[in-house]
């Protein structure tokens, strides 16, 4: 009887397709003779170049073919870049493992550090929550929308078309770009992501064979993190392109909660740091919400 073969399904760009690498090596680790095959899934933001990602509303842009595929048994196993992932992930699949976080924070792609940019320098991002935090900080600089993967957006900052851009220092360390000119940016600065840096990987409910293999690969750190950071994402009822940057680190039994957030328009903002026992996490969460939503209606 031949081994099963899982398939894994991934987008196509070179990003995605490093972080399914990292999964099927990873696993491989642990079970050298698993059989794992790549699929491509060209998903919906892949397809739609030219349209924005606020404009979108769409919350699965870059994840839902993956669900679709998954539930259909096209695939075996699919590998998101958390960020991207609904809060709710499709009915009858799961988040079975995350890999280990990498650095949360914000890179800027460019000749010279975000600070030291003239007035008026054009900085490309679709992200309203960096746009808004460069406007807070920075408000003699522009930004706009700019659109394509991690080497695209690279491109046409070299084209002249953009002064500068922002990225993930992740994706960065993960494609190896150890030659690109970038600077980092202060989660004091620009608060990243919900979920930002990590990699999730989904399986169906009953694919009980499967999960246990990935509890191997699994980061409960990683998991209790970007757990604490996605509650408050979904009860302000958002998606990837709400206005809004929370980066949880854990230390012990300590967490300390950084979050930006704007309102549509970008006119009213909130900004803090916050330290408290994991215990109390979710007393926090729930100020936080009652006092953000003031923001929300403003």
């Amino acid at each position: 009887m031949m081994p099963k073969t899982f398939i894994l399904g991934t987008r196509g760009s070179q990003l995605a397709l490093r972080q399914s690498e990292m999964v099927r090596d990873a696993l491989l680790q642990h079970f050298p003779t698993l059989q794992i095959e790549l699929k491509i899934i060209k998903t919906k933001g892949d397809k739609l170049q030219h349209l924005s990602l606020d404009a979108s509303g769409d919350k699965g842009l870059f994840t839902g073919a993956l669900e679709e595929a998954l539930r259909a048994g096209e695939i075996d196993f699919a590998v998101h870049s958390l960020k991207d992932l609904p809060v709710d992930p499709a009915p009858g699949t799961r988040i079975a493992a995350y890999l280990p976080r990498a650095v949360t924070h914000d890179t800027l792609i460019g000749p010279m550090p975000l600070e030291a940019l003239p007035e008026g320098a054009l900085i490309g991002t679709s992200s309203r929550r960096r746009a808004y935090q460069i406007a807070l900080h920075y408000p003699h600089l522009r930004t706009e929308p700019i659109r394509g993967n991690v080497e695209t957006r690279m491109g046409k900052v070299d084209a002249g078309l953009f002064d500068a851009t922002l990225l993930a220092e992740a994706g960065l360390t993960r494609l190896d770009m150890k030659d690109v000119t970038r600077y980092p940016i202060s989660e004091e600065i620009i608060v990243p992501a919900p979920g930002q840096a990590a990699i999730a990987v989904q399986t169906r409910d009953e694919d009980g064979e499967l999960q246990t293999l990935l509890q191997q690969i699994h980061d409960a750190k990683t998991e209790r993190e970007v757990t604490i950071e996605r509650s408050l994402l979904k009860r302000l009822g958002g998606g990837c392109a709400l206005p809004l940057g929370c980066v949880c680190h854990i230390d012990g039994e300590m967490a300390e909660l950084r979050v930006f957030y704007a309102n549509a328009s970008g006119t009213e903002h909130y900004l803090a740091t916050h330290r408290t026992p994991l215990s109390d996490i979710d007393t926090l969460l729930s100020q936080l919400i009652e006092h953000l939503q003031h923001i929300t209606t403003a």
